[in-house]
C-alpha cells in the first residue's frame, strides 16, 4: 500500500473568518491520513510508544494552492516519500470535492528512543512492514512530476 485516502468535511469550526480553512488545519489532517496509513500497516503509535519509541515530526513544509471552504469535502492523500532510516517522510495532497489540487505537503519524522532521547534507526518490525512498498523500481515521488 503505497498510499492512503483520507476523506474529511471541513467543519465551521476550522475556518477563518473568510470561511477558508485556517491554515494551522493542514497539519491536523496531515497527521489523521498518516496515522490511517500507519494502522492500515498495522503499525500503531500507541505500540511505539509502549515499546519505548516515538516519532515527533521533525519538519513539515507545504504550499497552499487554493483555499478549502466551509463544508467542502476533502480528499487527503498520504504517501511514503522514500525507504525509512532514522526517519520517514511523507508526501501529502489535498484536492476538494471538484478534484481540484487544493495543497501539497510534506513532512519528516524522526525515529527516536523515549529513553535516552536520542535519535534510532527505523525498528526492524516497524521495517518489516513498510519495506514492500518500495520493492517496485516504478515507485515514485509526486515532486519528482
Amino acid at each position: 500500500m503505497r498510499n492512503n485516502q483520507l476523506k474529511i468535511r471541513v467543519r465551521y469550526s476550522e475556518t477563518d473568518q473568510m470561511g477558508y480553512v485556517y491554515y494551522g488545519n493542514y497539519a491536523s489532517y496531515f497527521e489523521i491520513a498518516r496515522t490511517e496509513w500507519l494502522r492500515k500497516l498495522e503499525i500503531s503509535y500507541k505500540e511505539m510508544e509502549q515499546n519505548g519509541v516515538m516519532l515527533p515530526v521533525h519538519s513539515m513544509n507545504i504550499k497552499y494552492i487554493r483555499p478549502a471552504k466551509y463544508d467542502d469535502k476533502l480528499l487527503v492523500t498520504v504517501k511514503i516519500k522514500s525507504r525509512p532510516t532514522s526517519k520517514i517522510e511523507f508526501e501529502y495532497t489535498v484536492h476538494n470535492q471538484n478534484d481540484e489540487l487544493l495543497t501539497i505537503g510534506e513532512t519528516i519524522l524522526v525515529f527516536v528512543d523515549m529513553n535516552k532521547k536520542r535519535p534510532i534507526r527505523i525498528p526492524e518490525n516497524i521495517l518489516s512492514k513498510i519495506e514492500d512498498i518500495f520493492e517496485d523500481e516504478n515507485y515514485s515521488s509526486i515532486y519528482s512530476k
